[in-house]
This record gives structure tokens, C-alpha cells and sequence, in this order.
């Protein structure tokens, strides 16, 4: 909207001083005519901007001018700067209106304490796009017209007609109403019900998005959190999963238990090594995660993991023998 665009052109020339048409149109995301446009548009409004020309010049507020913002303190300045490298925004398709409001949140901030404020947020990081091991935070990409469409009918209520894909490929239209939105390791998911039954759709599915008129079937009041937990634990203990008895390093052991659906039991054994109790979707999930780790983890149960890894490892040796070279 034009009205918030022109609250961030003015929240940028305070904190940044003399701006140039080109900085500005990036910063709005904007082209350099739009950025004039609402510079004559502020000045019609009484805001003093006032230009400099030349090959460094650019636009300025005069000296003083300021509408103090107050209420904010310190730490709740911090939390709002530093929750901005949060993953959130970027799944819900939320991240320019973050930029924006990160300018009204250090406009908020006493001249004096801005800088500081600023400094102390740029040393705290909130989910890289890599870990140590410079394996990628993958998010998912959701079309922009798809993503709006969803956070609208959250928002105000209204029932959502989807084009979905389920798990397998095929797509169908459905109608649902919609509840919430959740993030959850860089994947978005939009929860549901449908006749009253639980539902919960993983956005990057969604094929089409359209918002109904007719008002959504759902509670006043909802408590995000709560109703997340119980669904993942629906979900943990539906289906044929499978139990694993293993032996993990202590060093390892936070890949393991970011990887299994559930931890069931955890003991330490002697050694330091942790004793536990997992479940896997299937033999194929556990496969793949016990190949990952090597030998910092021993499957102990069942035996067709064992015997499925052991053969896998055969197959292994056998393409770097020395015969085979």
C-alpha cells in the first residue's frame, strides 16, 4: 500500500540521512519514477524534504524533524530486530513486510540507544541458511498469489477452496477452513479441518489457493501451539512405523533425534554413548539415516536394518576393492 510505502521512505531518510532516487527504489523495492512521485507527495503533505543536488547529492529531511515514537524498550527492540532473521517471514511470504517494520521498529528506539540496539541484533542469528557443516536450510518455495491467498483467509476467517497435492502426486480440489499457520524446521503448514476432522496441509503443496465468502467453521479462539503438539503426536504414533533399539556418540546424537519421528526411551550408557529408543516412518527412513551417521551409531534391533545396512556396506566395499578399480 502506497500509505505504508511512504512511512518507510520517511522512517529511511531519518535513520540514513541523504538518500539518493536509486538507493530508495531499492530499498522500497520500487522503481526511481515511484520514488519521485512520493517525494512531491510527502512535500505536498508538509513533510521537508528537501534535495541535494549534484553527482552525491540526494534527498534529506530537515534537521529536527522528527514524530518521537515511544514505548519500546531496549530488550523488546532487540527481540523484534533479532526475530527478523527468523525463518517464519520467509515461509508465509512475510519478509518485505518484516523490512518494513524493522524500520518502525529502530524509528521507535531513542536516537541516543539506535545504534546500539542495531549492533546487539546483528550479533545474534536466527536459523542460517547452513549449519557447521555447510548442509542448506532448504525452504520451500510457495508462489506469492498462493501464499497471500492462505494468510488472508487465516486472518479474517473464510473458508479456502485448495488445489492440493497429496503425498503420492495425484491433485483434487477441496474446501477447508482454516485455523492457523505453523513453521516448523523451514516447512510452512496450514492447519485445517474439514467437516470438523483435523487437517493439515503442507503449503508448498498447494497447487491453488482461492478465499470463499462464506465465513470459516471454526473455534474463536485458538491455541497454536497446543493443537500442533497434539497433531504431531497423532501423527508420530499413526501408521506402520518403525521401532529402532540404537547406539548413538554423544556427538551425533542431535542428528539422530532431528531425524526420527519420536524418542521413545534415552539412557546413557558407561561409555558415554547414548542408549535409545526411536521410530522411523519405515525400514527406508531408517536405512538412510544410520548410513548418514557411519560409526558414530549402531542399529542394535531389528535385525533386517542391521542385515539391510550390512549389505549395503558390502555393496560399498565391493565398488572401491581394488579389483574393481
Amino acid at each position: 500500500m502506497r500509505a505504508d510505502r511512504l512511512v518507510s521512505l520517511v522512517l529511511l531518510l531519518r535513520q540514513r540521512g541523504r538518500l539518493s532516487a536509486p538507493q530508495l527504489a531499492r530499498e522500497l523495492e520500487v522503481s526511481t519514477r515511484t520514488v519521485l512521485r512520493d517525494i512531491d507527495a510527502l512535500s505536498a503533505a508538509g513533510v521537508p524534504v528537501y534535495v541535494d543536488r549534484g553527482r552525491h547529492g540526494g534527498f534529506s529531511l530537515l534537521p529536527g524533524f522528527r514524530a518521537e515514537l515511544t514505548g519500546l524498550t531496549h530488550d523488546e527492540a532487540l527481540a523484534l530486530l533479532t526475530a527478523a532473521g527468523a525463518g517464519g517471514s520467509r515461509v508465509f511470504g512475510l519478509g518485505s513486510a518484516l523490512t518494513s517494520a524493522m524500520r518502525k521498529v529502530v524509528d521507535a528506539i531513542p536516537a541516543p540507544h539506535q545504534p546500539t540496539a542495531t549492533d546487539a541484533a546483528q550479533r545474534i542469528l536466527v536459523d542460517p541458511d547452513a549449519d557447521l557443516l555447510s548442509r542448506p536450510n532448504v525452504g520451500e518455495s510457495i508462489p506469492a498469489a498462493i501464499m497471500a491467498a492462505v494468510r488472508r483467509a487465516v486472518l479474517e476467517g473464510r473458508r479456502l477452496r485448495l488445489h492440493y497435492a497429496s503425498e503420492r502426486g495425484t491433485a483434487s480440489w477441496r474446501e477447508v477452513d482454516p485455523i492457523g499457520l505453523v513453521t516448523a524446521r523451514g516447512v510452512g503448514y496450514l492447519l485445517a479441518t474439514v467437516d470438523g476432522s483435523d487437517r493439515t496441509y503442507r503449503l508448498s503443496r498447494i497447487l491453488a489457493a482461492e478465499e470463499l465468502a462464506e465465513p470459516a467453521a471454526r473455534p474463536a479462539t485458538v491455541h497454536l501451539a497446543e493443537l500442533w503438539r497434539q497433531r504431531s503426536i497423532r501423527f508420530r504414533s499413526g501408521g506402520e512405523q518403525l521401532a529402532v533399539v540404537a547406539r548413538i556418540e554423544p556427538s551425533r546424537r542431535d542428528d539422530l533425534a532431528a531425524t526420527v519421528l519420536e524418542i521413545r526411551t534415552e539412557v546413557r550408557d558407561p561409555d558415554g554413548w547414548h542408549h535409545m529408543e526411536v521410530s522411523f516412518q519405515d525400514g527406508r527412513h531408517a536405512e538412510w539415516t544410520f548410513w548418514q551417521l557411519g560409526t558414530a551409531a549402531e542399529a542394535l534391533s531389528p535385525p533386517a536394518l542391521r542385515a539391510a545396512l550390512r549389505e549395503r556396506a558390502a555393496r560399498v566395499a565391493t565398488h572401491y576393492s581394488d579389483a574393481g578399480a
